[in-house]
């Protein structure tokens, strides 16, 4: 009996840790702002506010995952000798071990130890790819003058959860239709215009360049490696059609690698379990869980995936084909949701890849063959990386530019 009235909800439990953050912001800039004013008075108007604390540009990861993203733009800050602050919520974030000098890597506490820093913080300027700023836990500092938002993704950006964007101040994108997005959420939501600014997408500027780097391969094409790489959840491959599908793989005779989410070995570890100890490991198939993905991308004819941005990284990097599936998501709490517009995704997919059905996939290698054989579909690739992926090979560096302008902006008076 006790037990239960002890018990709280999540949703109550993650209300009432809001409040207890909002309460304890509040005393904190209020007795920091009683101390300013009785220095004031004591110094006889003479002490003067010190700005020695206040971080220039610092970016916020929510785990080492991110890393890829962030690290081509820590590098050109680095090269230009200009200092930013790298604060993340992962212990292990490779950035903590990285040799800079003008990149200052933090580990800040995981959940909502981080939570709570990032809402006291004091910095001009602060860019991150998390979503739902000042919606949920996340909130605005009031000692913070500028908030940037950096997609993760090279595709529509109004596929996060509901106000996902609203309380930035800008948004640094890829793509035009991108612009249009938002603007058009403005419109309907009658909310302020944030700075847009088309940058590119340094993640795949940096695994361009490094693919370009390599020798020619001189694989054997008869025998293609086929990519399972699937997102974790309801809709994911392996939960949709589980071990009848890859059964379907290793009857093409290819050689298949499988790459779960690395969310699914916590979720979803039961299915996990049970499909790697039907399916061991043999000559002809690989399970992998590396932490970098550009080795089995680079080793893969073909990718199959579901509704995961690795599908881009592949298509517009590797310039590979795709089969994808199509999965039946309700879009009701979501941004996309206010506007009655097409998204990008689903009218680029059909030209970069085929698409996989229940009716389809026991002929599975017929469709790989289709697919790996599409002149069609690098028509298509070259369109989507015409329409997603401004200044390509500059990405780092517009987006170093625009953080270093704008900084410059802010503090100009």
């Amino acid at each position: 009996m006790i037990r239960s009235l002890l018990y709280i909800d999540p949703g109550t439990g993650s209300m009432l840790f809001s409040i207890i953050i909002g309460i304890a912001g509040v005393l904190v800039f209020a007795l920091r702002s009683l101390w300013i004013k009785l220095k004031f008075v004591l110094t006889g108007g003479r002490s003067k506010s010190s700005d020695k604390n206040v971080l220039p540009v610092c970016i916020f990861s929510e785990g080492k995952r991110y890393w890829s993203v962030f690290r081509p733009i820590c590098d050109e800050f680095e090269r230009r000798q200009k200092d930013i602050y790298y604060l993340t919520a992962s212990p292990d974030d490779p950035a903590l071990s990285a040799s800079y000098k003008y990149v200052h890597p933090e580990f800040i506490g995981e959940g909502n130890k981080a939570i709570s820093r990032m809402n006291l913080i004091k910095a001009t300027i602060v860019m991150s790819t998390t979503p739902s700023l000042d919606v949920f836990q996340w909130k605005r500092s009031k000692s913070v003058r500028y908030y940037v938002h950096l997609p993760h993704m090279p595709n529509d950006i109004t596929t996060y959860r509901l106000f996902g964007l609203d309380f930035y101040d800008a948004v640094l994108l890829s793509g035009e239709y991108q612009k249009e997005e938002i603007r058009s959420l403005e419109r309907i939501r009658k909310i302020p215009e944030k700075e847009l600014v088309l940058v590119g997408i340094p993640y795949l500027d940096a695994m361009k360049e490094r693919l370009d780097s390599l020798p020619a391969s001189d694989k054997n094409r008869s025998n293609p490696t086929v990519l399972l790489a699937p997102s974790w959840g309801p809709n994911g491959i392996l939960t949709v059609y589980g071990a009848d599908f890859i059964e379907n793989l290793i009857k093409t005779g290819y050689d298949v690698i499988i790459r779960p989410h690395p969310q699914s070995f916590t979720s979803e570890k039961e299915l996990m379990d049970e499909l790697m100890e039907k399916f061991p490991e043999t000559d002809k198939l690989k399970w992998n869980r590396d932490p970098d993905n550009f080795e089995v991308l680079n080793t893969a004819d073909i990718l199959i995936s579901d509704f995961s941005g690795v599908v881009f990284d592949f298509s517009l990097v590797f310039n590979k084909p795709i089969i994808y599936t199509d999965p039946s998501t309700d879009w009701s709490q979501y941004d996309c949701s206010w506007d009655d517009r097409t998204l990008w995704t689903y009218e680029i997919l059909p030209k970069i890849g085929k698409k996989l059905t229940r009716e389809n996939f026991a002929n599975i290698k017929d469709l790989i063959d289709e697919c790996i054989g599409g002149f069609d579909l690098q028509r298509g690739r070259d369109l989507a990386r015409e329409q997603t992926w401004v200044n390509i090979g500059q990405g780092a560096a517009k987006t170093a530019d625009y953080l270093i302008n704008k900084y410059d902006e802010l503090t100009a008076e």
